[in-house]
């Protein structure tokens, strides 16, 4: 089978297609034969070891697992001696490690089932983008039903679920972007939406109760003047001064009033989660913005495309032979 690898630390030109071992499931491990993933963050962070407290974790000099990605969609090829929820066969979604490859092995707690009603490209979208839209608004921002919910850096893979699963729960809500997304996220649901080049939000004295920064870079006082009485501020993802910046100073600043400030940290990932968005994918109720395709041994593009061009929603990794065009996709059932 083949697979991207990275023996060193860099930019996309480290990543090589190569001929690997094709795995074996263990107890309550399921083999899945790839048909899409998506690029995260977190794929090409590890790549380049940024920020560089990664070293401590996955190697210091050179990466201790050469695989990389994270999202995965497919048909399960075997299982593993444990496993109970999967056969051989099923169409499944969620997290593996090393999932830029033809087959991967994942947890049988890191899938679901997914939606028959949707293709492999739209299910790879979704998994870490969603959890972490998901936790972020509901379990570090107790998202209520009629509450006025700002989503910064909507426009991104993060973003786009924040939009769509902030209005599932009855939210009205405010989407920041650049002037190029303004219409692509009315598109998908969002009530208002905020040009940062033309208006600073946290200056123009609306409040709202919460707030999810994805990637923000406003300072936390700033986001603290944006918030209702007892609204809450959430940070997913930033850079390291800032996520360590919303846990320690936003502790702080919670401790004087009724405002909330503080970080989702990592998102983790569960089968009820997954369940939970694949039941809003198969609705419709989210539908996955993808701007470009690539096939497997494009992935040093797709990833320079995406540190480059600031991609709408989510770039997906077609592993099959047969590469669907997909720009902008935003369809609904």
């Amino acid at each position: 089978m083949k697979a991207l690898v990275h023996y060193n630390y860099g930019p996309p030109d480290v990543l090589k297609l190569e001929a690997v071992e094709k795995p074996t499931p263990k107890e309550n491990q399921v083999l899945i034969k790839v048909h899409a993933a998506s690029v995260n963050a977190g794929d090409w962070r590890g790549m380049r070891a940024d920020p560089f407290l990664i070293r401590l974790g996955g190697g210091f000099l050179k990466p201790k697992n050469p695989r990389i990605g994270s999202d995965v969609a497919g048909r399960v090829e075997a299982v593993g001696e444990s496993v109970t929820q999967f056969q051989p066969g099923d169409e499944v979604f969620g997290c593996a490690g090393g999932s830029f490859a033809e087959y991967v092995l994942a947890r049988e707690a890191f899938l679901a089932p997914k939606p028959t009603n949707r293709s492999f490209e739209e299910a790879a979208a979704v998994p870490v983008a969603g959890l972490t839209a998901l936790q972020g608004l509901r379990d570090a921002g107790g998202i209520q039903s009629g509450q006025k919910v700002l989503i910064q850096g909507a426009s991104g893979g993060v973003g786009t679920f924040a939009v769509q699963i902030a209005k599932s729960f009855g939210a009205e809500v405010t989407a920041v972007c650049s002037t190029r997304n303004l219409d692509m996220l009315r598109s998908i649901g969002a009530d208002h939406v905020i040009d940062y080049t033309k208006e600073d939000f946290t200056r123009n004295r609306q409040q709202y109760d919460l707030i999810l920064a994805v990637n923000g870079y406003h300072s936390l006082f700033a986001y603290r003047r944006a918030l209702s009485p007892q609204g809450v501020y959430a940070c997913a993802g930033g850079t390291m001064p800032q996520f360590f910046q919303a846990i320690l100073l936003g502790r702080f600043m919670s401790k004087d009033g009724g405002k909330k400030m503080g970080s989702m940290g990592i998102a983790k990932v569960t089968r009820e989660d997954l369940v939970f968005l694949g039941k809003l994918l198969e609705a419709g109720t989210i539908a996955p913005v993808i701007d470009q395709c690539y096939p497997l041994n494009k992935v040093a593009e797709a990833i320079r495309y995406i540190e480059d061009s600031h991609a709408q929603g989510k770039v997906v990794i077609t592993v099959e032979q047969r590469v669907e065009q997909v720009t902008q996709q935003t369809s609904r059932a």
